[in-house]
């Protein structure tokens, strides 16, 4: 599926997602739990960690998880290159369609990274 406007397509995910929490509340915070550990900081920052996801979600070609991934990546502040670099590693490892899942993720980034002047 080719995402156009990734902030509207959170804002529907978020909607479903609420909808599926409250029908699986116990699931829900067990997921919940492993984000928040998989994610907080540790031998890795927040930020790197946040691009292997991103990397895995290109590879696993998961729409969801190129939007959230991506507008984590530019919330910890993750620039332009860490974000192409990671695309590299995600086609590296997944071959052909993760070319076309990483120009998705790269639009995704785009929408999400505030507006810095800068190319890197």
């Amino acid at each position: 599926m080719a995402v156009s406007d990734w902030n509207a397509f959170i804002t529907q995910t978020d909607a479903r997602m609420a909808e599926l929490r409250s029908g699986i509340p116990g699931v829900a915070k067990g997921f919940h739990e492993i984000a928040r550990s998989a994610i907080g900081k540790g031998a890795l920052d927040s930020r790197t960690k946040e691009l292997i996801a991103l990397s895995i979600g290109i590879a696993a070609r998961c729409d969801g998880c190129l939007a959230y991934h991506a507008k984590a990546a530019a919330k910890y502040g993750a620039t332009r290159a860490e974000v192409m670099e990671a695309i590299g590693v995600a086609v590296y490892m997944g071959g052909g369609p993760s070319m076309i899942y990483g120009a998705e993720a790269l639009a995704a980034f785009d929408s999400f990274a505030a507006p810095r002047g800068e190319e890197s």
